[in-house]
């Protein structure tokens, strides 16, 4: 048993795929759910805007590759499947949100801090994280404006910190697509930020060089 769980926490996450693709391993898929649980979260949330809602999604995301297992082609990356799968839900719940007139936000001004986790740096001062917790918030309010297949790009590579390469394989996009998503995102969020800029204090503004850095 000891061996089992060695080589499990030594193995790809391929090899790890494979066990419960061939074997149905519960172990095996407990650990890829252990290393991908918080990344696939904070991507639901920032998709969504909705931290209780992306906990379902991740579940959801969860349960489809189990589902799905038997699909997963070993010859790609676990992650471009984990990935595809987890944005497909997003898109279809940000659809349902939307027939339904709701405000995505909601789930985030819940006073549990849970939006401030998403853009809180551990190492900076009290002040300078309020300082990033204010920025992120204009960022995140100005994303969630943003028409969800530019929002995907602009979350895969700045805060999951993707190549383009990567980001047009999960989306199934020519990488030079990608690559003028993120740019026509930074524009449109550019324009979104330009008249919150004018009503905030100068050490919250959010400059085009911050944009640009995404």
């Amino acid at each position: 048993m000891s061996r089992l769980i060695t080589s499990l926490f030594a193995a790809s996450d391929e090899q790890t795929m494979w066990r419960v693709k061939t074997q149905d391993d519960p172990q095996a898929f407990a650990r890829l759910v252990a290393r991908w649980e918080g990344p696939i979260r904070r991507l639901c949330a920032r998709m969504t805007g909705d931290t209780h809602r992306a906990e379902d999604l991740t579940q959801t995301a969860f349960a489809r590759v189990f589902a799905a297992r038997a699909d997963w082609q070993p010859s790609g990356k676990f992650s471009t499947f984990l990935w595809r799968i987890a944005l497909n839900l997003c898109h279809d719940e940000l659809r349902k949100t939307k027939r339904r007139g709701e405000c995505s936000l909601e789930g985030l001004e819940d006073g549990n801090g849970s939006a401030a986790d998403l853009f809180a740096t551990d190492d900076l001062s009290p002040d300078a994280q309020a300082d990033v917790r204010e920025r992120g918030e204009l960022v995140r309010r100005a994303m969630q404006e943003l028409p969800a297949h530019y929002r995907a790009v602009v979350v895969l590579r700045h805060y999951e910190h993707l190549k383009f390469h990567e980001i047009a394989e999960v989306l199934g996009i020519p990488e030079g697509t990608a690559k003028s998503r993120m740019v026509e995102a930074l524009t449109q969020l550019n324009r979104l930020l330009k008249h919150v800029n004018e009503d905030t204090p100068c050490n919250h503004k959010i400059q085009r060089t911050e944009l640009r850095a995404l």
